[in-house]
């Protein structure tokens, strides 16, 4: 099949260029990041890895903007299948990577995630299976709540137990009360888990947490938890030396002193915010977080620009994906969040996390890609 020069153009003018620009910088600014966080290791592997990851998280972006997505959702039960054995398979291959879960496989020295892939599923079912509840039922009906619920409660269970990766589960967990608000579930149902929360948290707490994953939690509002920041706290104190050190505009590229002297643990992963902030200061850090703003605004535009419910709701789930997670990355560099060990999106080492969150916003960039029903355009034009 030929591709016409007019393909070409009709491409380029409607998908959604600007949010794909801001990405790739976003991952860019990752790369050089990454560059100097890693010049003290001699390997240029991690360079490598992510710049694959990238290549293959930009053929997905277009790949997602062309196909309709929901050609896909009507294949649901294939999908659900997809994630549920994608996380069954860390029973047997997961490994720690010395992060204290077993969320990782590995093969021929790379690593790939499932939770990262489940979670693109997982907003793409959700988003299907509320707007089916909307449409043809009363969302805010019992049945239509439990169902919804035991199709997240089912997959928060299976992460924990399988890996024991809290950090991915409560970004489930953050991506299900989105969708579900933005949905228009009545503020009682949040009410009632609320309450539901009350006596299961007290009861997990006491039976299923170590005490070592009660400090974990605890330590950023406690400070009699390892004061001296040997234990617990030693990541949370290194990443604030970092960040205090490098004031408003960093030592310079290569030359942070927690950075290259390898002082900081995971300065090229879960704490590479706080590398950025001894490098490149308050800019640097203000920069990625304006960034990473302009792509939530964006996937919350589109969605409400968007064409039905099922697609509003996947802009939704992809922004609060994003909104989470940095959220939290940075909560726990300035000891606002305990360390749960979540990148940050498109600028952490991760090529699971690289290549899937460009599949998300990608499915963003498809809906904006779809025309608009002749309703909404005859709106516009009044």
């Amino acid at each position: 099949m030929k591709i016409k020069l007019s393909d070409i153009r009709d491409f380029l003018k409607r998908s959604d260029l600007l949010l794909f620009a801001v990405c790739l910088a976003c991952a860019i600014f990752g790369l050089v990041i990454i560059s100097s966080a890693t010049k003290s290791y001699g390997s240029t592997k991690y360079i490598y890895v992510q710049s694959a990851a990238l290549i293959i998280g930009i053929a997905l972006y277009f790949i997602f903007t062309v196909i309709d997505i929901d050609i896909i959702t009507d294949r649901w039960p294939i999908l659900f299948v997809l994630e549920v054995v994608l996380l069954l398979l860390l029973i047997p291959f997961g490994q720690s990577d010395n992060t204290g879960n077993t969320g990782w496989i590995r093969f021929f020295g790379i690593g790939i995630q499932p939770s990262e892939i489940v979670k693109v599923i997982f907003i793409v079912l959700l988003a299907k299976q509320i707007s089916y509840q909307k449409e043809y039922h009363n969302i805010n009906s019992f049945f239509s709540i439990a169902q919804i619920a035991a199709h997240f409660a089912f997959l928060f269970a299976l992460i924990l137990v399988v890996s024991s990766d809290l950090g991915s589960a409560l970004v489930f967990f953050f991506i299900f009360l989105v969708m579900l608000f933005a949905a228009g579930v009545k503020i009682y149902w949040f009410l009632f888990g609320m309450a539901g929360l009350a006596v299961a948290v007290p009861l997990a707490w006491s039976h299923l947490f170590s005490d070592r994953q009660k400090d974990r939690i605890l330590a950023p509002y406690d400070k009699t938890i390892d004061p001296q920041g040997y234990g617990i706290n030693f990541q949370f104190f290194k990443a604030k030396m970092a960040l205090s050190s490098g004031r408003t505009t960093g030592m310079g590229l290569y030359h942070g002193t927690q950075t290259q002297s390898n002082l900081l643990p995971s300065k090229h992963a879960d704490f590479i915010f706080a590398s950025v902030g001894e490098e490149l200061g308050m800019v640097g850090c203000c920069l990625i977080i304006v960034l990473l703003c302009f792509i939530i605004i964006r996937c919350v535009v589109v969605g409400l620009r968007s064409r039905s419910t099922f697609t509003m709701l996947i802009c939704f789930g992809v922004a609060a994906t994003i909104f989470f997670q940095m959220f939290e990355n940075v909560g726990m560099c300035i000891g606002l969040t305990p360390v749960i060990g979540l990148t940050l999106p498109f600028f952490s080492y991760g090529g699971s996390s690289l290549f899937t969150t460009f599949a998300a916003v990608g499915l963003v960039s498809g809906i904006h890609y779809r025309p608009k029903p002749l309703h909404y355009i005859s709106y516009l034009s009044n």
